[in-house]
């Protein structure tokens, strides 16, 4: 059984201009996910800047987010970690919050080998028993998850379920639904590439544009599902310049700043993320415009 099928949101998560998690606002983003038809969603992924929450935020940050979205629509915890011993223990904690999921991004800076992947994401899922997605993103880690380790981790490990695929990299993502022959539960981790990814066998996304359009995203995955492919490409085509806009500089900085300009008032970013360069700020703002959410 898939933890979900369409849009995630990968939410972001607000700050106070001091720097605080600011919860009251995280609260109205949740249930504005919620009311605009999110299918589930991710939280303390890299979108809501997890590297740079402590330990004991980004446990409050998943507690308060699975007490406020009351299991109406799942909830995945992104405990991933470069360490494994850290990883276990952020895990386990947010199994014990009641989380439906969890998101283990592929240990960054280390650089496993295949079979140090394998080794360190068995010993995760064998300290907790709920499902698990991997996520794939070698443009951010410097590691890539192969299909084959993909395809047996799900196969040998009977509570990782499926990947978060963000490689870009289509035909290593056609290789992995060849492989996996329904065994992985595939989600787009690129906006761009959603019907893509679906039409290999994909499940949904996980999304950084669902913050912002979380009705669309939902749809675009919805219209698909039901059979609409030319409907769903359609949107997903009319989605393609705010995406790039969304992702003219490094994730999460255009996002909040979307956020922001919608007077959702999500706040800062924590360094070494930085404020957007004006030029892009414009860039985005016109491309919202277009799009017609500001």
């Amino acid at each position: 059984m898939s933890i979900f099928t369409g849009a995630a949101v990968a939410i972001v998560t607000p700050m106070n201009q001091d720097g605080s998690v600011n919860y009251e606002c995280f609260k109205q983003l949740i249930e504005e996910q919620i009311a605009g038809g999110t299918d589930a969603i991710v939280v303390c992924g890299t979108t809501g800047e997890a590297s740079t929450l402590t330990h004991e935020e980004h446990l409050d940050v998943i507690k308060y987010c699975v007490e406020v979205v009351a299991k109406r629509i799942p909830v995945i915890a992104g405990t991933g970690s470069n360490c494994t011993e850290t990883a276990i223990y952020l895990s386990t904690e947010a199994e014990k919050y009641g989380v439906d999921g969890l998101l283990l991004v592929s240990p960054y800076y280390n650089k496993a080998t295949q079979n140090g992947l394998f080794a360190h994401f068995k010993a995760i899922a064998d300290s907790v028993k709920l499902p698990i997605l991997l996520y794939n993103v070698p443009s951010r880690t410097g590691c890539n998850i192969l299909p084959q380790t993909i395809v047996r981790l799900c196969t040998e490990v009977e509570n990782i379920v499926g990947v978060k695929e963000a490689s870009g990299n289509i035909s290593q993502i056609a290789d992995l639904a060849a492989l996996a022959k329904g065994k992985v539960d595939i989600y787009s981790g690129n906006d761009d590439q959603i019907i893509p990814i679906m039409a290999l066998g994909g499940k949904g996304v996980i999304s950084v544009l669902s913050n912002v359009a979380p009705r669309q995203t939902h749809d675009i995955c919805q219209k698909f599902l039901d059979g609409d492919v030319q409907g769903a490409m359609q949107m997903q085509l009319d989605a393609i310049d705010l995406v790039r806009a969304l992702f003219c500089e490094v994730n999460p900085i255009p996002v909040k700043e979307a956020l922001n300009l919608m007077g959702k008032k999500v706040g800062p970013l924590r360094m070494p993320l930085s404020q957007m360069e004006e030029a892009n700020s414009k860039r985005l703002a016109a491309a919202m415009k277009e799009y017609g959410i500001l």
